[in-house]
């Protein structure tokens, strides 16, 4: 039982896994968007890589803990996902998952041009991490 993790932008959707037993999330890849068929082409062809029976999409709050318009659109996003795949979607607060993913790879010295290219991978990496702690 794989879970599938995302971190949903407008251009591009970081990718995480977790491990079959469900206990680690690895970071696999950044969907760079470009439409909606095509998002969906590359999510299911990853589902069947990895045998996946669920996604956790990280959903966007306020600091405060509201949601905003961003949240709307990533409820949106889950329920196509729901749809077209026949799995189901569960939410995680991804509150600071991007600056946490920068950390991570500023305290592993890697480069600004790097960083820009993975930081999606390892904020959908620590937004899975984070639900599969707390599922445990």
């Amino acid at each position: 039982m794989r879970i599938l993790g995302l971190d949903v932008g407008t251009k591009t959707i970081g990718v995480a896994v977790s491990d079959p037993m469900g206990w680690t999330a690895q970071g696999i890849t950044v969907i760079r968007r470009s439409s909606k068929e095509r998002d969906l082409e590359e999510l299911q062809s990853l589902l069947d890589e990895y045998g996946v029976t669920k996604f956790v999409v990280g959903l966007p709050r306020r600091t405060d803990g509201s949601y905003g318009p961003e949240a709307e659109k990533i409820y949106e996003f889950g329920s196509e996902l729901e749809r077209e795949f026949g799995l189901p979607v569960e939410y995680w607060d991804e509150r600071f998952s991007t600056v946490a993913a920068e950390r991570i790879l500023l305290e592993g010295d890697v480069s600004r041009a790097k960083r820009r290219q993975v930081v999606d991978k390892v904020a959908a990496t620590v937004i899975l991490q984070a639900y599969l702690d707390r599922k445990q």
